[in-house]
């Protein structure tokens, strides 16, 4: 019998009530450093006080700038505890790039490993809001001179391990910063409770039904077997840090890796009976199914439940890839944006992975697809329009009134996130993700989406990874180019691309150039890197091209 205070749809509440229910499961493993939920708990709430002894006070921004870590994850709830807000920074960001971030994310702390400490060091001057930090040892014995950083493991054992916070809100904040494929970082506002039922659980993305009372969470987590979840990306990558915390939130085991290595996770699944992974598309698990087929790899892996992919493009050639060695694995492929959360997931079955760009997923309540004039696009029309998602969505844009209102817009009462992936409702109510409107490639007046055509080259057996852009043309505006990573010891060339693409897809969306690289570029999440590749496409040298 567990004694529950008052609760609300609140992140930090969910996490204590989990806490006071599941308290000595063991809840984190990270790089062989294991933590129990009240292990957890004891650790946070120490650093929740070091944090408010040196003023960081309610709704007050605290940067995390490391590698997945359980010292990540103490920030996580560490913040939350004292109504803060924490903020998720790009580990592998240069200089300007973390000067306009911690500018215009107002940060007043940081937590940070020492790796780090230099490129912080070089912009704290021009930071003036910053007045405070936390340095987390990582054994690289990087310079720490010029941040005035406090020890991590030091500030914690000076503090109390106590729960002795004053009550929280709903309305309390969570800031999720996104760089997305171009552009600097934005940071989306959202209400804790709009998030939990976006992204934490609140909403079951299969059936729709939604959770009534914060307490049902802990029920559920009772009700049922702990499951093993091993989330690969970044933590600063808000899939992960979902994947964490809707876990934490049923008295789930979390499993993390700081860097992606593909037999490194294999042998966490073999060690730490993993039931379920979670990939951010092909490439994550491309290499993983490849470190599979390398001769002499045995990795016992009965524990292995579920595979679920989002945020990137998962190519039906790599799931047959992964059916072929796991034939009963549960395999989900999903859809969702930071401004949006979750817009819904579809349940991919052997034979039957083909796309026609991004998935064809079951939409979660809430979701649809709105045309030019902002109406709701009707099933089966062909009509190409914009997904949207009304009901729990985010406030805004942290310091951007002009793009909140681009993207979060009023209709006839109904207030909906529109964040720019275009999408089409098929007859049957299903929802096919085609891309995001600012990568698309107009060639002619006809509008290709690089991810269908990424998805198709994907197939060809001598193409290990590729990126679609549109690069400049005079008779058509746009033509479509390919960067390509072949595999190790072949050369695909032009002709063997478009003859391979034509059987999959219209004439017009057939790449035009191809450009062989030795290795494709992408951001930690998975994502395509689109500025480098537009860079390499651009380059005065072609070595492949056709008229």
């Amino acid at each position: 019998m567990f004694y529950y205070s008052p609760m609300e749809f609140n992140l930090a509440d969910l996490f204590e009530h989990a806490v006071d229910a599941f308290g000595e499961r063991e809840y984190l493993v990270a790089e062989g450093r294991r933590r129990t939920y009240a292990e957890m708990e004891a650790r946070a709430n120490r650093l929740a006080h070091h944090l408010a002894a040196n003023g960081v006070a309610p709704r007050d921004h605290v940067g995390i700038h490391a590698y997945n870590s359980v010292e990540w994850v103490e920030a996580i709830w560490a913040t939350m505890k004292i109504r803060a807000v924490w903020v998720n920074i790009n580990y592998r960001y240069v200089e300007d790039e973390l000067r306009y971030l911690f500018d215009n994310a107002d940060l007043v702390a940081l937590v940070h490993h020492r790796e780090f400490a230099p490129r912080v060091a070089a912009v704290r001057d021009q930071l003036p809001k910053l007045r405070h930090a936390l340095v987390i040892d990582d054994g690289s014995g990087a310079d720490v001179t010029g941040l005035g950083s406090v020890d991590y493991e030091a500030a914690l054992a000076a503090q109390s391990p106590e729960r002795d916070f004053g009550p929280r809100s709903p309305d309390d904040l969570y800031v999720l910063y996104t760089g997305g494929t171009t552009g600097m970082p934005k940071g989306v506002v959202w209400r804790q409770e709009d998030v939990f039922f976006a992204l934490g659980g609140g909403l079951d993305t299969i059936t729709g039904d939604r959770v009534e009372r914060p307490e049902q969470m802990v029920e559920k987590g009772l009700a049922g077997n702990p499951v093993t979840f091993l989330p690969i990306a970044p933590l600063m990558h808000g899939a992960t840090q979902w994947a964490v915390m809707s876990s934490s939130f049923i008295g789930n085991k979390v499993v993390l890796v700081a860097k992606f290595d593909p037999h490194r996770v294999w042998r966490l699944v073999e060690h730490e009976r993993v039931n379920l992974i979670m990939i951010t598309g092909d490439a994550m698990a491309r290499p993983l199914v490849e470190a599979l087929e390398e001769p002499g790899a045995a990795y016992d892996l009965s524990s292995l439940v579920g595979i679920s992919s989002s945020a990137a493009v998962f190519s039906p050639s790599v799931k047959e890839q992964l059916f072929e060695h796991l034939p009963n694995l549960v395999m989900t492929d999903a859809i969702g944006s930071s401004e949006s959360g979750s817009n819904g997931l579809v349940m991919v079955t052997p034979g039957k992975t083909a796309m026609k760009g991004g998935p064809t997923v079951n939409p979660v309540p809430g979701t649809m697809v709105l045309d030019d004039d902002l109406k709701p696009v009707a099933p089966g029309s062909g009509v190409v329009g914009r997904l949207a998602r009304a009901g729990n969505i985010p406030l805004g844009y942290y310091n951007d009134a002009a793009k909140t209102a681009e993207t979060f817009v009023e209709v006839a009462g109904v207030r909906y996130a529109v964040p720019g992936d275009h999408a089409l409702v098929e007859a049957d109510g299903t929802i096919t993700l085609l891309g995001r409107g600012s990568q698309s490639i107009n060639s002619g007046g006809e509008k290709i989406f690089p991810e269908e055509v990424e998805a198709a080259v994907k197939a060809h057996p001598d193409v290990y990874d590729v990126v679609v852009v549109g690069v400049p043309d005079e008779r058509w505006g746009q033509r479509v180019a390919a960067v390509v990573q072949p595999r190790e010891g072949v050369t695909p060339t032009l002709d063997d691309i478009q003859a391979h693409c034509r059987t999959r897809l219209a004439g017009y969306k057939v790449p035009r150039r191809l450009h062989l690289v030795e290795a494709v570029q992408r951001q930690p999440s998975g994502k395509p890197d689109y500025p480098w590749a537009l860079a390499v496409a651009n380059a005065a040298s072609v070595p492949q091209e056709v008229q």
